[in-house]
């Protein structure tokens, strides 16, 4: 009975001992906590809260990037913190990229007095979007042909030089600067969100894009494929004004919120920091393969605004196409380039990189010889944009260029035989004379020259001089001044005679 009494006061032991132990360890918490010590920025002051002011990770707060973009536009003041900035865009406006050089001394030292290439390209931001690029991009370029995606304002643009942009990369533009100068880069950007909106009844959100840019060094043999820094940001791009109207809702939304609720959000900046990313991988197009020079359909294109395509240079890839088999030609390869009704697809191919379409190729893959020529002069405005539709059309139908000038020669022993034998009665009253036309270009006397040369088979060096026979039977030298005022289709008769000092000609038109 007595071992039976021990186990309670064994437990008011155990818990007597414990109650003691825990009113040490509270001893001293009522004087450091006390009213006069307490301080709220002390505990603001604490790593875990520290941390909460910025989302990136803590080894990589203090890190420098040896480049720095920054996008003059303002971020968006209704994102929550730790998410990404997006940045809204007016279409077509031009906004400037500052191409900052963050290099601490003696990093990087080999870029020291050396050029650096920059690619900007505009993506899209969500993966779904990012795997059917190609096709969204294709169906873009249907529905606005001639236009681009990206531009670069060139007349705005400082320290940019040798800027390009492929006419096949419709959102990827590159140039070259100099990392000593000052270099600031504006872009255009012309299309819009809601271009690539699955379901358009109105009012849908447009989906976001990302300008991410990639910057390169050249390497030992000259050429800039070595990856230095990448770097990209979030933006949505509206209709002209649109981007200011969105901006002002959603600050007017910010302000109807409570205190609390606005610390849920980052505040709006007013310029666009670009985050560091990955290189983008399309690994073919950084080859510094030769692009032609940048041109544009908008501000800064050579051809009035609205009225075309870009102004294509002639392409490399071209110049590397083998001999056409004459087959797909209508006449002779050196003297014609016109398709043949017969030419396969992969003949119609051909013809289309050897006469510098090479950038409609893909679109035309499985065109032939007839289907090309089937299509309407409209038809290929729409498709390919007025300039390069016109080139295509006039190349298609084999259109030939109407010359400057024209005039038809005869041979004066000629129709001085045929004339004598008319008098003599020795020819029919039918007798007609034979004259060869001889198409001017250039209208200048050496241009005659040599096409009169090639009319008698001789060499030009041969003809001294080409007068004319004015009135009163004076022979005028022919010089360009007189080919100008030459009535186009007049009939000449070339009479030849005999050089005074050598054994060349004159050539006299009668």
């Amino acid at each position: 009975m007595a071992w039976a009494l021990k186990l309670p006061l064994s437990d008011e032991v155990i818990e007597s001992g414990l109650v003691q132990d825990f009113d040490a360890s509270l001893s001293g918490i009522g004087q450091e906590l006390g009213a006069g010590a307490y301080s709220m920025s002390d505990v603001l002051a604490l790593p875990i809260f520290k941390q909460e002011e910025s989302n990136l990770p803590p080894d990589s707060e203090n890190k420098i990037l040896p480049f720095q973009y920054v996008l003059c536009a303002a971020t968006s003041p209704a994102i929550k913190l730790h998410d990404e900035t997006l940045t809204y865009l007016n279409q077509g406006q031009s906004y400037e990229i500052r191409m900052l050089d963050n290099r601490k001394m003696g990093e990087l030292p080999e870029l020291t007095g050396k050029m650096v290439k920059s690619i900007i390209r505009v993506v899209f931001h969500d993966r779904r979007l990012q795997y059917t690029e190609h096709q969204q991009l294709e169906g873009w370029r249907w529905n606005r042909p001639g236009d681009r995606i990206l531009d670069l304002d060139i007349p705005m643009s400082v320290g940019m030089i040798d800027p390009r942009a492929n006419p096949t990369q419709l959102n990827t533009v590159e140039y070259l600067w100099d990392l000593s100068k000052r270099t600031s880069v504006f872009i255009q950007v012309h299309c819009i969100s809601t271009e690539f909106t699955m379901r358009k009844h109105g009012g849908e959100k447009g989906v976001p894009f990302r300008v991410q840019i990639d910057t390169f060094k050249e390497n030992e043999n000259g050429e800039y494929t070595e990856h230095l820094h990448s770097a990209s940001c979030q933006i949505k791009v509206f209709k002209p004004k649109g981007a200011d109207r969105k901006q002002k809702t959603d600050r007017e939304k910010m302000e109807k919120r409570t205190p609390q609720e606005k610390e849920k959000y980052q505040p709006s900046y007013d310029t666009t920091i670009l985050t560091e990313c990955s290189p983008w991988p399309e690994v073919s197009y950084v080859s510094n393969s030769p692009a032609p020079s940048f041109t544009s359909s908008h501000a800064s294109f050579t051809v009035a605004e609205g009225n075309g395509s870009p102004t294509h240079q002639p392409e490399p890839v071209a110049a590397q196409i083998p001999d056409l088999p004459c087959n797909i030609l209508r006449s002779e390869c050196p003297s014609s380039q016109n398709l043949l009704p017969t030419a396969t697809p992969q003949e119609a191919q051909q013809w289309l990189l050897r006469n510098r379409f090479s950038s409609f190729c893909r679109l035309f893959n499985n065109f032939s010889g007839t289907d090309l020529l089937k299509l309407t002069r409209e038809d290929v405005i729409q498709i390919c944009g007025p300039a390069d539709g016109i080139r295509l059309f006039n190349a298609v139908k084999g259109r030939v260029v109407r010359p400057r000038l024209t005039i038809y020669v005869c041979q004066e022993s000629q129709q001085t035989r045929e004339q004598q034998k008319h008098e003599n009665g020795d020819a029919a009253g039918g007798t007609f004379f034979v004259y060869h036309a001889i198409y001017l270009e250039e209208l200048t006397a050496a241009e005659l020259t040599e096409k009169i040369a090639q009319l008698f088979s001789i060499s030009p060096q041969q003809i001294s001089q080409i007068y004319k026979q004015g009135p009163t039977g004076i022979h005028v030298l022919v010089c360009d001044e007189m080919l100008l005022n030459f009535q186009d289709e007049s009939c000449f008769i070339l009479d030849t005679m005999k050089a005074e000092t050598n054994d060349s000609y004159h050539i006299i038109l009668k």
